[in-house]
């Protein structure tokens, strides 16, 4: 049982789901807990990436991280009595990832974890949290990059539950590069300047005011760049209570978008001068797609991708932001044609890791009825 909730878990599992459709022995049932509930920020990803539907949604919505985690593991536990899985796999770092986890464990069920061991050293932040409280429930550990399996062994977790069988998000971004120039972005982006693509949604960076002024204070201060903004439901709201958006929604400096699908995501970022998120998985995207980033936090689970051409991080301070744009504007040859480096794929994997997985969860289940 496959338990999915939010936007870059289900672009992550896409790989686990379609390769589990071509093995004659291994049965997925997807569930998905309704923490990402808009059609932009859920369904359109089963669409565009052809999913099945999933045996159920929960509908579990918004709410404080503790109310959403529970109502998620009192509904979870409910379906996992009913499916009797062998197993339940966790993708990722959001509360459905947690949630589906301990509601496992806690019926004697073996959990998975897909992209276990990242680490960003900061216990302040929520996913953080769920890592390492998922990590230490589960009985299948598979780390996407040898950084993360350190990680886990550093942590007292046995050798033999650690699979390094490469990043399935790196799966979905090689298997969906040539749709990338088949996106028409023109109906959104009017404009031949060279533009920054933008994604903020952390609760670091927009529940606080003083954090999301500065962030749109330093956009506002790129000269000679544009600005195309697809702004989370979760950022908007925020910028509406705060005011910032009287202040930008009219500048034409600025193009404001609904959330995007993934293909016109990997569009924009491949077209752009520059990237600025607080997203991991932007973060890849861009590493991957040879542009430069900034990573509007202060510290990364992702330490693969920084560098000086590539990525750096910055605190939600105008000035900072401004000068790692600036120096990775400076620093970087990256042409806007290269194509996914041979580095990429030496740290990400080659592409092929969810048919690794999926034999992996075969063979281990398979042990265990025997």
């Amino acid at each position: 049982m496959l338990v999915v909730g939010a936007r870059p878990q289900i672009i992550k599992s896409a790989p686990i789901i379609h390769a589990s459709r071509t093995s004659n022995d291994l049965d997925l049932e997807i569930v998905h807990t309704g923490q990402h509930y808009d059609y932009e920020m859920s369904k359109v990803f089963f669409d565009e990436l052809s999913l099945p539907d999933p045996l159920v949604n929960l509908n579990v919505g918004s709410g404080t991280h503790a109310w959403q985690t529970g109502e998620m593991m009192k509904r979870l536990e409910k379906v996992i009595r009913n499916v009797h899985p062998s197993c339940v796999l966790v993708p990722g770092d959001t509360n459905s990832t947690l949630a589906g986890a301990l509601a496992a464990a806690k019926l004697g069920v073996q959990v998975a974890h897909l992209e276990a061991g990242a680490r960003c050293a900061d216990m302040n932040l929520p996913e953080e949290i769920n890592r390492i409280l998922t990590d230490h429930c589960s009985r299948l550990l598979f780390a996407p990059t040898s950084n993360c399996r350190n990680n886990l062994l550093r942590e007292g977790i046995s050798p033999a539950s650690i699979f390094a069988r490469g990043d399935t998000h790196y799966d979905a971004f090689r298997s969906h590069m040539p749709g990338i120039s088949r996106q028409n972005l023109s109906k959104w982006l009017d404009t031949d300047e060279p533009f920054v693509y933008t994604t903020i949604h952390r609760a670091e960076n927009v529940d606080s005011d003083e954090s999301l002024k500065e962030i749109l204070r330093a956009l506002s201060r790129l000269t000679g760049l544009h600005i195309v903004f697809p702004v989370h439901p979760r950022t908007k709201r925020r910028l509406r209570e705060t005011g910032i958006w009287r202040k930008f929604k009219s500048s034409k400096r600025f193009t404001f978008l609904p959330p995007v699908t993934y293909l016109q995501s990997l569009a924009f970022a491949r077209q752009s001068s520059v990237v600025v998120t607080d997203s991991g998985g932007l973060q890849r995207e861009a590493f991957w797609l040879g542009r430069p980033c900034v990573v509007v936090r202060r510290t990364t689970e992702w330490p693969e991708t920084i560098g000086k051409t590539t990525c750096m991080l910055a605190s939600p301070e105008s000035r900072i932001i401004t000068k790692r744009v600036g120096q990775l504007l400076r620093n970087s040859a990256v042409s806007l044609e290269k194509q996914p480096s041979e580095r990429s794929s030496s740290l990400f994997g080659d592409g092929n890791a969810a048919r690794r997985i999926v034999r992996d969860l075969w063979q281990q289940l398979k042990t265990v009825s025997e």
